[in-house]
């Protein structure tokens, strides 16, 4: 009875994999098979972080198997065109066999490739393929490099080979029954059309909506199918406000936007009801400090003793809060470098989609750097990589500052350097000596530097610290804590020291993967302002948000200005206007108090409770006050960037 059942199940297969069609249906079998298997393996990877349930279990597979059949049609659409096209005469030649089984080799590579890559991606950012795996493919120098050095790239890439190999092994034997029957032009033009037509429906009228079947991020992650977030993300680079999100009418924005703007010491320069220009006035004499700001990469507030963490990787910073103004309640507006570089240097909330530093149009916006430049400022931006990676070079230097970057660096200058560029160290040093060139013209500088060797593969110059390179985060942390340090000894030696505002700052948390899709807690970094003779020591715990460093910063100095920023002074910040914003490119969170507001695509607005310490949310009713402030500042920061009014020339000078 087994012989017979084998046999019929033999002669089934046979009949669906039967003509040139036939595969067709064998790459569809091929493709739901390793979706499936990459869907277990992290879910595997995840169990622990959510509640299951064997609902939960059928949804996330069910709407995945929906999604990885939607992904196949896509992925399909050159064989189809292929099986189309090609003559009965080529297609049953005996060379084309070979052929088939190279393609089909290759294809299989691929789809093998992707499983092993979402897992790693999974395992990094806690998500599968979404915008940030846009940008590691858009810059290919940097993708192949930190892959070498973050990975066993031989064994791996034999591994994939292998497993391709055994794959193409097992399912060779039914591709000689597409050669079978011949099939006449009319007839695959009219199947082939189906399959070329059925794409269009998912691509005009589906989005990723459908994968959020939990409150839990996670399981909402593996409901989903990597390749299709992937080409979502790309297409979604930059996403209209009023289209996606809930908005009011843009007269009531600029209403509501004008009296959260409002500040001890601005008022409004002028009378139009879309511009937010303030006129910043302190009474006090302007003091012509030094400013340099150190946006440290993935510095999350969980790696530092100062938080309550006792594992001694930041001895230097932790001093250095005890020394300085602390900020100790302050949260990173995204969770990418650019988001943190718009934050710190435009003073805007993370509008959707892609980061002003990343989009066309984006030069003399109103930036830090051009306040300072038109004070009399040497004005640059210090990077130890290659500035075009996310368009640093040029949204820097068409805003204010002169770019140096990798390419600056002199032989000499280099002791150590992975995939992202040159060790901290060796930044630092580059830094000390463009602040001595400030310094003998009698020239004030502002500096904005940006760190790299706190990012995967976290290697470092060996005998600095009593961790080994290329052991993981926490020797990146206390690696860059070491450079900071010595930063901070070799500036004390040189006279414009005691005339320095050191800002230091991360560009965005370690890791932002959490079970809710803004985990707010994830967010917190440390913010610092540290300058012995000018800044008392202190322990600021306003709620804040990396928008609010300019400005507080100007602040210190005592500057009058025309302001169009968002953010606001921290240290003259009243109770009820202290807030925080948060997003990715698609879901933009209000933090207040103990509330967090997220806005999403299709128009919705969440409320949650959010506990600080241990950042658990719970969903509450909608408060529609503290929702339409929310909305006010996001549909009014698009509105300002959509039309043009954040920029320089139009400041009022």
């Amino acid at each position: 009875m087994g012989f017979h059942q084998s046999k019929r199940d033999d002669m089934n297969l046979q009949k669906i994999y039967r003509g040139r069609f036939g595969l067709l249906t064998l790459f569809f079998s091929i493709f739901i098979a390793l979706s499936f298997v990459t869907r277990t393996v992290l879910l595997i990877k995840a169990w622990h972080l959510f509640h299951r349930s064997l609902w939960l279990l059928i949804k996330i597979y069910s709407v995945g198997f929906f999604y990885d059949v939607i992904t196949m049609l896509y992925f399909a659409i050159p064989l189809v065109l292929f099986l189309i096209f090609v003559p009965d005469k080529v297609f049953r030649h005996r060379f084309h066999k070979p052929l088939i089984d190279l393609l089909f080799f290759i294809t299989i590579c691929i789809m093998v490739f992707d499983g092993v890559a979402e897992y790693f991606f999974f395992h990094e950012f806690g998500t599968r393929f979404n915008f940030i795996a846009i940008d590691y493919l858009i810059y290919t120098r940097e993708l192949i490099n930190n892959m070498k050095e973050s990975y066993p790239l031989l064994p791996l890439f034999s591994g994939m080979a292998l497993l391709s190999f055994f794959i193409l092994f097992y399912v060779r034997k039914w591709f000689i029954l597409s050669t079978v029957t011949g099939s006449l032009f009319k007839q695959r033009l009219k199947h082939g059309t189906i399959f070329l037509l059925l794409p269009i429906l998912p691509l005009l009228f589906l989005d990723s909506s459908l994968t959020i079947i939990s409150s839990n991020n996670y399981a909402n992650e593996l409901s989903a199918n990597g390749i299709y977030n992937l080409f979502a993300a790309f297409r979604n680079n930059q996403i209209h406000y009023k289209t996606f999100y809930a908005s009011l009418d843009d007269r009531t924005i600029f209403k509501n936007l004008k009296t959260l703007l409002e500040e001890k010491n601005n008022s409004l320069a002028r009378e139009d009801l879309f511009d937010v220009t303030r006129k910043i006035r302190h009474s006090q004499k302007e003091k012509r400090l030094n400013i340099a700001v150190v946006v440290v990469e993935s510095l999350g507030s969980e790696y530092l003793g100062v938080f309550g963490h006792r594992r001694g990787l930041t001895p230097n910073l932790d001093r250095m809060a005890e020394e300085g103004l602390f900020f100790t309640n302050l949260y990173a507006t995204g969770t990418r470098t650019d988001r943190g570089l718009e934050a710190i240097t435009l003073s805007v909330p993370p509008t959707p989609g892609r980061s002003i530093v990343k989009r066309a149009d984006n030069e003399d916006m109103f930036s830090w750097g051009l306040i300072m430049k038109e004070r009399g400022y040497d004005a640059k931006f210090i990077y130890s990589g290659y500035g075009y990676f996310d368009n640093m070079n040029y949204f820097f230097s068409h805003n204010g500052f002169e770019v140096i970057d990798r390419k600056n660096f002199f032989k000499n200058e280099i002791t150590f350097e992975n995939a992202w560029g040159v060790c901290d160290e060796d930044l630092f040093d580059k830094c000390i000596k463009e602040f001595d060139k400030s310094f003998k013209k009698n020239t004030p500088f502002f500096t904005l530097i940006l760190t790299t060797s706190n990012h995967r593969p976290f290697t470092y110059p060996s005998g600095r610290i009593d961790i080994p390179s290329h052991s993981g985060r926490k020797g990146a942390v206390k690696y860059t804590d070491f450079a900071i340090g010595k930063f901070m000894r070799d500036a004390k030696d040189k006279p414009w020291f005691k005339d320095t505002l050191f800002v230091i700052v991360a560009d965005h948390c370690a890791g932002s993967a959490g079970e809710t899709a803004l985990p707010a807690k994830g967010y917190e970094i440390p913010l610092l302002i540290y300058s012995p003779a000018h800044i008392a020591p202190q322990k600021i715990d306003k709620l804040a948000s990396q928008i609010d460093i300019a400005p507080t910063t100007l602040g210190l100095l005592n500057f009058s200005y025309r302001s169009k920023f968002f953010g606001k002074d921290i240290l003259i910040m009243e109770p009820d206007q202290e807030r925080a914003f948060i997003g990715t490119y698609e879901k933009l969170g209000y933090v207040k108090k103990d509330r967090l507001v997220v806005l999403d695509v299709k128009k919705e607005a969440t409320l949650y409770q959010f506990d600080r310490k241990t950042g658990k949310t719970k969903k509450l009713l909608p408060e529609q006050n503290l929702i339409n402030e929310a909305i006010s500042y996001y549909q009014g920061a698009d509105y300002v960037n959509q039309h043009r009014l954040n920029r320089w020339d139009l400041s009022g000078k």
